[in-house]
């Protein structure tokens, strides 16, 4: 069975929309990617930290995804990383209410031994020097995802430069691409991004659906127009998941097989926004997921006359 490594935040969010608010729930990155890789027979682990306020329930609810949880430190006296955000009416923009670190701030990561030879490697949105570390501790893998966000562009871009010349696969969104590019063209961003280091790059846009760019090559997949979004919060990683989910699966890493996993992840990340946090992905079933792959082909796929 291929393996997955997912490294990234395990954390508490706490979540408004207009839709509702929600107490502390399970969120963070590595929770949504797992969740929605485990949708495929692959061998999938996460390497993240939480500290000891963090429910053994949730932890039993990765067991019973079939997730290792062999690299999940948990620190004794610590508190969880925990992030409250409050979604606008469009449901595109919110806003940050609070953040804390708390034992995330001094995460270093520890590949179990079993998984320092997975077949491909995601990293979820962390410091990059972080994520350096753990590429540093793989035995070779077929294939390295990295995602990441405006706040590392900020505050550590040396560092992002420094650790995407060593990674395949870059999923950012349109707002990322173009300050790390600094062009609006998506297209010219992408290019400027592969100057960068990573041969492919997977620009998100959210309810527009996702790009994939590969030298002079490029792909679309749309979104599914959904009747109801409850959280949008975990979308992009749970693309992140079905995309690297997929890719483990079928061990073929061509641009042609990306194609596919780009749909995977769009599909999956249909699902996440139809529940607060990770509440839709733990119950999805893969009947479901049959079913909606059929309504984005059919939404996609048409016959015309060339003349």
């Amino acid at each position: 069975m291929n393996k997955l490594l997912i490294v990234g935040s395990v954390a508490f969010d706490a979540i408004e929309t207009p839709f509702g608010k929600t107490d502390k729930i399970l969120g963070g990155a590595a929770p949504f990617i797992a969740l929605s890789a485990n949708q495929f027979d692959i061998d999938a682990a996460i390497v993240s930290v939480v500290g000891e306020d963090f429910p053994q329930e949730y932890l039993e609810t990765f067991k019973e995804n079939r997730v290792n949880i062999d690299g999940i430190e948990v620190v004794k006296g610590g508190k969880t990383f925990f992030w409250s955000g409050k979604y606008h009416n469009d449901m595109n923009t919110r806003d940050t209410l609070e953040t804390q670190l708390n034992v995330l701030a001094d995460f270093d990561p520890k590949v179990p031994e079993a998984y320092q030879d997975a077949d491909i490697v995601m990293l979820g949105n962390l410091a990059p020097a972080v994520q350096e570390s753990v590429i540093d501790q793989m035995n070779d893998p077929k294939l390295i995802v990295l995602d990441t966000m405006n706040f590392w562009m900020d505050n550590t871009l040396d560092d992002l430069k420094k650790v995407l010349k060593k990674v395949d696969v870059i999923t950012i969104n349109d707002e990322e691409a173009r300050q790390l590019s600094g062009e609006y063209s998506l297209v010219k961003a992408a290019k400027k991004i592969y100057e960068m280091g990573p041969a492919y790059v997977v620009i998100k846009k959210g309810e527009h659906g996702a790009l994939l760019f590969y030298k002079d090559e490029m792909f679309f997949a749309p979104a599914l127009p959904l009747e109801d979004v409850f959280d949008p919060t975990g979308a992009g990683d749970t693309f992140a998941g079905g995309f690297s989910g997929y890719l483990t699966a079928t061990g073929d890493i061509s641009f042609e097989n990306m194609k596919n996993a780009v749909i995977y992840g769009s599909n999956l990340a249909s699902f996440s926004v139809e529940k607060f946090g990770t509440e839709r992905m733990v119950h999805l079933d893969k009947e479901e997921v049959e079913e909606r792959l059929k309504a984005f082909k059919s939404l996609t796929q048409f016959e015309i006359a060339l003349t």
